[in-house]
């Protein structure tokens, strides 16, 4: 591999003072600072490249998405742009027609919101079997934790008046009656996807195409699979097997579907990299989405059913035997908790677990959106990484207002608390669920805006250069990784990343605006603009 010593930009390393050059080679980082001192360091056939000014920096880390899903979307049903039950029945019907699908196959559309639809609300199975009777027809919510089923559906997975709500989650109804009307929340969505599986083509080849693409051309070189099951591993290790991962995977299967018999199976990939893909620990699930008012709060929503909190997905004695099952085996935990209750369950029986075990296997509490001050002080002694999908203050803000209150909603997310506390804070996307995209991210943390237009919580502001260490440096330390990625050093991976401008030199207003260049994994251009 030919040595390329870049100069004449705006470098940002994000842990120590910014180097006039960088000489990379074999892959690594060989030499920064000094132009003439990393000049002195260079071959008579080392490449010179003249930034002309623009920026460099780290590439950017996925610290939790799903990246598998997030390739689904390009053979569902895009739904992200209707803001109506008429537009959702047209691009349904479109789907229908343009793919041939017959009454043996099944039609599923992915990224409604029912926030931002007409209506208010979910569609139910009248508006679905008005676009078709005789096919499955499955809606999946942006989030991911809530689903709308047509008749047929619900016909197939043995769904009627006398199904009872499974654990974690919920089966609508029509009116004051017992008849389902299709709505699906939590735990009930796999018992629709259970039954229609086998009628939708699983188009690995697709699939694979370009489902890291969507990454890379924003920067990023290190993805997770954040929920892998036996399809997401087999899908991933047959990527692997046949050198076709252009940007690191690190996987976590889920700990409640037989996660420590995957890990088994494919223990090449166990802790290490192998053509790209590794295992980096367990997933487990403990509530839902605030937006969706399925996450599972200490105090109660502010509109609807009097009272209600949200629910949890697991009994406190089925958590705790997983967490002692993820310590024991010295194994990383990653656990999706979005309400404060879910935090607490998290926090009070990972140090229960942790006092008979004490060894740092930096736990990750994912997505916090609703994280008190009082748990963020736990969440530092332990120490655990707090994994924050800065995204809800723009693409929700408004509704969680709503949902919560002016104090609870200006403290979603709240990223200066747990910086002033000493966590390790990352940002993430939750692909499919938003873009991956990491200048996104950083300008949520520093303006907090909201679509309404909104400040949300002006008090959980950051500067521009902790929102960045936050998608490079202290990502890389959740995956084990900071000795080799995350920042800008010598003998650390070549994993780069080119931008138009700096987002130490705009305006913060500015830096969703930035454009990626080109993206560089190990020294290797895999992305150009």
């Amino acid at each position: 591999m030919m040595e390329k010593l870049y100069f004449n930009g705006k470098i940002i390393p994000i842990t120590r003072s910014e180097p006039e050059a960088v000489l990379i080679s074999d892959g690594k980082i060989k030499k920064t600072g000094k132009l003439a001192d990393v000049r002195a360091m260079a071959s008579s056939s080392t490449e010179e490249i003249d930034l002309q000014g623009k920026c460099m920096m780290p590439s950017f880390i996925d610290s939790h998405s799903h990246m598998i899903m997030n390739g689904q979307m390009s053979v569902f049903a895009d739904l992200t742009a209707c803001s109506s039950f008429e537009q959702i029945i047209t691009v349904l019907k479109e789907y229908i027609a343009s793919h041939s699908v017959s009454d043996r196959e099944v039609v599923i559309g992915y990224g409604y919101d029912h926030n931002f639809l007409k209506e208010k609300r979910h569609p139910d199975r009248f508006v679905l079997d008005k676009v078709s009777q005789e096919i499955p027809v499955l809606l999946i919510h942006i989030s991911a934790h809530m689903a709308c089923a047509n008749s047929m559906s619900l016909k197939l997975s043995g769904i009627d008046e006398n199904t009872k709500n499974p654990p974690g989650g919920l089966i609508g109804k029509s009116g004051e009656g017992s008849e389902p009307n299709g709505y699906l929340e939590e735990a009930a969505l796999a018992l629709v996807q259970k039954a229609i599986k086998r009628r939708f083509p699983y188009h690995a080849d697709k699939i694979a195409e370009g489902m890291q693409d969507d990454y890379i051309k924003r920067g990023i070189t290190t993805i997770q699979e954040g929920a892998a099951t036996e399809t997401e591993l087999k899908l991933l290790k047959w990527m692997a097997d046949t050198h076709q991962l252009k940007a690191d995977v690190v996987a976590y299967p889920l700990i409640t579907t037989q996660g420590a018999e995957l890990i088994k199976r494919y223990s090449d990939f166990d802790r290490s990299y192998r053509n790209h893909l590794k295992i980096g620990g367990y997933k487990l699930i403990l509530d839902g989405s605030p937006q969706g008012r399925t996450a599972w709060m200490s105090e109660p929503y502010l509109e609807g059913e009097k009272d209600y909190c949200g629910y949890p997905y697991l009994e406190d004695a089925v958590v705790e035997k997983y967490v002692m099952q993820a310590i024991k085996e010295e194994r990383q935990l990653l656990v999706h908790c979005n309400g404060d209750a879910a935090s607490e369950q998290f926090l009070r029986i990972y140090e229960k677990c942790m006092a008979e075990n004490k060894v740092d296997l930096r736990p990750v509490m994912v997505h916090c959106q609703t994280v008190r001050e009082d748990q963020i002080d736990r969440m530092a002694r332990i120490p655990m990484i707090a994994s924050v999908f800065i995204g809800h203050v723009w693409y929700w803000g408004d509704i969680h207002l709503r949902n919560f209150g002016k104090y609870r909603g200006e403290h979603i997310s709240p990223v200066k608390d747990a910086v002033e506390r000493g966590v390790i804070v990352n940002f993430h996307q939750d692909a499919p669920v938003t873009k991956p995209d990491m200048l996104q991210s950083v300008w949520c943390a520093v303006n907090r805006i909201s679509r309404g237009g909104k400040t949300i919580g002006r008090q959980q502001k950051i500067s521009v250069g902790d929102a960045l260490k936050a998608i490079t440096y202290n990502a890389a330390y959740q995956y084990f990784e900071e000795d080799i990625k995350g920042s800008i050093e010598e003998g650390k991976n070549a994993d780069l990343v080119l931008l138009d401008r700096s987002p130490l030199e705009v305006s913060p207003l500015e830096i969703k605006d930035i454009e990626v260049l080109e993206t560089i994994k190990e020294g290797e251009t895999i992305y150009e603009a």
